[in-house]
């Protein structure tokens, strides 16, 4: 499943010729993906402005003029690709082709930028939902998510306090998505190894452990804690710069592959 590299890489990729462009007409070419669509979903969306495109997790959200928000999650094997009017490849560029799927493109955004959007997804585990902005705090989907790691209010003080009284592993406590949001295996092992931590030494001990006595919210961050903060920002950074990790299906939009996987240092070895 794409982790928060993949994803904030679609995003990065989908920003220009969507964000600020109208959705000039909608395909929907099957009436669910893992779930049912929305009654009225094309219709909801078509005509609408894309005011702003963010991510929160593993999910893209879409600002729509309406006051609404399209979710979007990529599922196991989704991905989006960018088709534009004119696309030509400059001769000589380095560009890993695509085969074309046309069987499993299931959602396609003509947006009046020229630019086509296209949601393929061979095994449907992908979903789309418009949620009323008002209503996005309260969305089950994204209320109980925990912090950004890339936001500001990520730091080895809250990893500290998230895990101070927790009995799990740090590998478990760290792909807790109610800890940190975005997370996933491929992110985790490898944060881990360079924090030089083992996945299975306890979360607690991110804390001191003054701060895990009954009743006390959380100890200060020890320097387990401040390492391995610092090992997923870096890591996290460094494989969206590389356009994420490219295992099966993940394809940046452009159809290019990412290529992080060339730095795993631990990630699926025994």
């Amino acid at each position: 499943m794409p982790e928060l590299p993949e994803v904030e890489t679609v995003r990065r990729g989908l920003q220009p010729v969507m964000e600020g462009w109208r959705i000039a007409k909608m395909e929907v070419r099957r009436k669910d993906l893992r779930f049912p669509f929305q009654r009225d979903f094309a219709a909801r969306l078509t005509g609408q402005t894309v005011t702003g495109l963010g991510r929160r997790a593993k999910y893209l959200l879409a600002d729509l003029a309406s006051g609404d928000v399209l979710l979007m999650h990529l599922g196991m094997s989704g991905s989006f690709r960018v088709i534009k009017d004119d696309e030509q490849k400059a001769p000589g560029k380095f560009h890993h082709p695509r085969v074309e799927d046309r069987a499993h493109d299931h959602v396609v955004f003509h947006m009046s930028s020229g630019a086509s959007v296209v949601f393929n997804d061979p095994r449907r585990f992908g979903y789309m939902k418009i949620i009323a902005r008002q209503a996005i705090e309260d969305e089950p989907l994204l209320s109980g998510l925990g912090p950004e790691p890339l936001g500001n209010q990520f730091d080895a003080a809250m990893l500290a306090r998230s895990c101070a009284n927790r009995k799990t592993s740090l590998k478990a406590a760290l792909l807790d998505q109610r800890v940190v949001a975005g997370l996933g295996n491929i992110y985790v092992c490898e944060a881990l190894f360079r924090a030089q931590l083992s996945p299975r030494r306890l979360a607690a001990t991110l804390a001191a452990k003054a701060g895990q006595r009954k009743g006390v919210a959380g100890g200060e961050p020890t320097d387990h804690a401040k390492r391995l903060a610092a090992a997923i920002h870096a890591v996290l950074n460094q494989a969206i710069k590389a356009g994420g990790s490219s295992l099966r299906d993940h394809r940046q939009t452009s159809g290019e592959l990412g290529y992080f996987q060339h730095s795993f240092q631990v990630y699926d070895r025994e």
